[in-house]
């Protein structure tokens, strides 16, 4: 049915889903083996894997298809040579723990969160791969500052293990099910609706006109039809929730004509490698059926370093993708940076535009301060149909929710200020206000934890956690935990400002002055020995640089601190007329 599509990578599409039949079979034999509860990069993994998507793997990769890939991009093949192209690793980290017993031969069940088994791992390997060389090979850098660098080193378990897969079912989704098609689902769908050329359509973010205007000439130069497929697995962090963006392409979708369109999700986790990350995502597309790829400027790039430094060329993924795209049998379809043109009211490539014509563009920054700000979206930039789901989903400041995280030595003056804080928010109105005072935190939600580094980072987590509930639903959460350590504290920073504000606000009193007050004894106590790991004594506080306000008690008082906090949120546009409303 499938025979006038492009063919898979590989020459096949992989599908490792069993029969019902086998999978009562492993069902009942996992009773007796070990198992892991994949985590959410895993689950889009194997969700990619066991539904063909990742063709011609057939598991988790092994050792040599590992090396393979990080030093060439091309699979091991049985040491055949040139091997499959192949540019992204695709393994499962475990835990030493987990993996302690695990070795060729063995057999592990993967299981969702919720403790569901999806797939079964046939084991031919175990290894620790060395994450300083997988950084350099894959992504070029070693700089945290990229996202899958800082994913590799920081958040990746040590021992690697790989082996062929038995699948029980895929990743049970319970949102746009209508749009998650399989690469089998698609190519049947084009084979049915007479689609022989597709071109494809990556994006992580929300499309404009730009990105409209750039499709629609794609398909029209190729005469194809096309497929936009965006990524709702995992993308950069901080990047616009999928269901938001969902909304914004299917608002968009009325506008191309319809028998030449179609819109499809893609549950990849995204690793940002960009040059290398394209040619993984063209690979992707041929599975699905397309025959060419729209490749734009700074493809899967993670913007830049430390040094202000893009990561990545503008043009260094076309540069890879047209040396291999023969090889591939996928042809790619280069674009420059699409403006504007203010005088011809039209979208033109940035190369094609006349010399002194006037041209407009509207960067990510200023859109975001445009929807801060509640200022109006022009309609040369998107359409007011997207521009509607965007303000739903980011509304101005003053109706964002926000917290107020407080930082400081013990008897600082953290719970009294931030009390304070919290009467005069709740007299101003407009928003409900929750305390979460660092004692009433331990007594109330974090009793059984102790003072160790590793309970202490566990205590600030839960109170981030709870924060970023109520700031998600636009409430206000006051926050007075010592919370002395950097790392911790940039966690919860990065988890809140998904949702919205956050402002650390570091009580600087001098740690003599607190230990002077020491109005619970507590500082005697750890003179004494008796308090071990106390902050300050035997414990250390790691004194913030990236607080956004820094006070002490001995210049200002209760009053005056509050005062100045919330001129400093008015000025962040967080409170104000509309926010009292």
């Amino acid at each position: 049915m499938h025979d006038h599509l492009i063919a898979p990578h590989g020459g096949t599409l992989v599908d490792l889903l069993v029969s019902d039949e086998r999978a009562g079979e492993l069902k009942s034999q996992s009773r007796d083996w070990p198992s892991w509860d994949l985590t959410p990069r895993q689950l889009c993994d194997l969700e990619l894997l066991l539904c063909g998507a990742f063709s011609p793997l057939t598991g988790f990769m092994n050792r040599a298809d590992y090396d393979s890939v990080c030093e060439s991009m091309r699979l091991a093949d049985g040491g055949r040579r040139p091997g499959t192209l192949w540019p992204i690793p695709v393994t499962l980290d475990l835990t030493e723990k987990a993996a302690a017993g695990l070795e060729a031969g063995s057999t592990l069940g993967l299981r969702d969160p919720e403790g569901v088994l999806l797939a079964v791992l046939h084991v031919e390997d175990v290894w620790t791969p060395d994450p300083a060389a997988h950084v350099e090979s894959v992504y070029g850098t070693a700089s945290r500052r990229h996202p899958g660098v800082a994913h590799v080193l920081d958040r990746t378990n040590k021992v690697a293990v790989g082996g062929r897969l038995e699948g029980i079912q895929l990743t049970p989704h319970y949102d746009y099910r209508h749009l998650r098609d399989t690469p089998y689902d698609l190519r049947t769908w084009a084979a049915r609706s007479g689609w022989r050329r597709i071109v494809a359509f990556q994006t992580r973010n929300p499309m404009h006109r730009a990105h409209f205007e750039l499709t629609l000439r794609a398909a029209k130069d190729l005469q194809a039809s096309l497929l936009v497929h965006p990524v709702v697995g995992m993308t950069k962090p901080g990047d616009l929730d999928h269901y938001t963006r969902v909304r914004c392409y299917q608002a968009l979708m009325s506008r191309y004509p319809q028998p030449t369109v179609k819109l499809a999700l893609l549950p990849l986790a995204m690793r940002m490698a960009g040059p290398r990350e394209a040619l993984w995502h063209a690979i992707i597309r041929k599975n699905y059926g397309c025959t060419d790829f729209i490749v734009g400027r700074d493809h899967a790039g993670p913007g830049n370093d430390g040094d202000g430094k893009p990561f990545y060329g503008p043009y260094d993924a076309q540069e890879l993708l047209r040396e291999h795209q023969e090889e591939l049998g996928i042809k790619m379809v280069p674009f420059q940076m699409m403006v504007y043109v203010e005088d011809l009211d039209r979208y033109m490539q940035l190369d094609e535009v006349p010399e002194d014509a006037r041209t407009l563009n509207l960067s990510g920054t200023e859109l975001r301060s445009r929807l801060a700000d509640g200022r109006e979206i022009p309609q040369w930039f998107t359409y007011p149909e997207v521009a509607h789901e965007l303000t739903r989903r980011h509304p101005p400041r003053s109706q964002r929710g926000l917290t107020v995280f407080f930082t400081g030595l013990s008897g600082a003056g953290k719970s009294t200020i931030a009390h304070a804080l919290m009467i005069k928010l709740l007299e101003m109105g407009g928003r409900p206000v929750t305390l979460l005072d660092g004692d009433i935190v331990r007594k109330n939600l974090s009793s059984e934890l102790g003072f160790s580094r590793e309970h202490r980072d566990l205590n600030i987590r839960r109170i981030g956690f709870v924060a970023s509930e109520i700031t998600k639903n636009r409430g206000i959460a006051i926050c007075a935990p010592i919370a002395p350590y950097d790392n911790v504290r940039k966690e919860v920073r990065q988890m809140i400002e998904e949702l919205g504000g956050f402002f650390l606000v570091h009580i600087a009193t001098p740690l003599e002055v607190c230990e002077e007050r020491d109005r619970k004894g507590l500082y005697a106590k750890a003179r004494a020995g008796i308090i071990k790991e106390f902050t300050g004594i035997s414990d250390p506080y790691e004194v913030p640089e990236d607080a956004d306000l820094e006070i002490t008690t001995l210049e200002h008082s209760p009053e005056e601190a509050v005062q100045e906090i919330l001129l400093f949120l008015e000025k962040q546009g967080y409170l104000g007329s509309e926010a009292a409303e």
